[in-house]
């Protein structure tokens, strides 16, 4: 369901199951991580097939982790994916058209530059169904937004459009075509933007705040029914 296209420059990384609008299993996020570690472009483009960005972690899935170490690895395993995104040495841009949801969220926060579409929507829905999307989010969602508009977002479960994404710092900009912002970036010395990249990444540790919030999420997992 992870597919690729690289043309040299830019590496196209699409996660492709439209029918369950890229919802991600504990395979397929497997798979996504050994695509953006193999990327070797000096840019990657995230997308997604269809009509939908990411809906998040697949719930049938969530569903069925027996107990709560598998809800624990399982946010864990999301958390790994997200970091190896933010980390990988090449640019990523996460290019939203349509609906992202939970996990969908926190893997376009995860990304270097977040741009979105007009039918781009963005939405941290997890507290309606008694969860919370745990790969990341709850660091990086206020880091990127500020606190004050996290809490709301991520309380509220409200929808965002691209234009309200745009004016709470989610995304950088509203596009018709994510790519020729990633051919745009892809354009300058690939040499200056891995290091511009890293000294931009340079940050505080954060291992802690990611273990509490996978046995948080796991905690909330005890009590799951979908």
């Amino acid at each position: 369901m992870i597919e690729t296209d690289d043309d040299g420059a830019v590496c196209v990384v699409t996660l492709a199951r439209p029918d369950r609008r890229n919802a991600l299993t504990p395979a397929a996020l497997d798979d996504l991580e050994s695509a953006v570690e193999d990327a070797d472009t000096p840019v990657v483009l995230l997308r997604g097939a269809g009509s939908a960005f990411c809906a998040g972690a697949d719930l049938d899935a969530v569903a069925d982790l027996p107990d709560r170490e598998a809800a624990e690895r399982f946010a864990r395993r999301g958390q790994r994916v997200a970091a190896t995104v933010a980390g990988c040495e090449s640019v990523v841009v996460a290019g939203v058209d349509g609906a992202a949801r939970g996990g969908g969220v926190e893997l376009a926060l995860a990304c270097d530059v977040r741009v979105a579409t007009p039918a781009a929507t963005f939405a941290e829905s997890g507290a309606a169904i008694g969860l919370f999307g745990a790969w990341g989010g709850t660091h990086r969602l206020p880091e990127v937004v500020g606190l004050g508009e996290a809490m709301d977002i991520a309380l509220s479960g409200r929808v965002l459009d691209a234009d309200e994404a745009l004016r709470a710092g989610l995304v950088s900009r509203v596009v018709d075509d994510p790519r020729a912002v990633a051919d745009e970036i892809a354009a300058n010395d690939p040499a200056a933007l891995a290091v511009l990249k890293e000294r931009l990444r340079d940050d505080a540790d954060r291992a802690e705040r990611e273990r509490r919030e996978a046995e948080a999420f796991a905690d909330l997992h005890a009590d799951f029914e979908r």
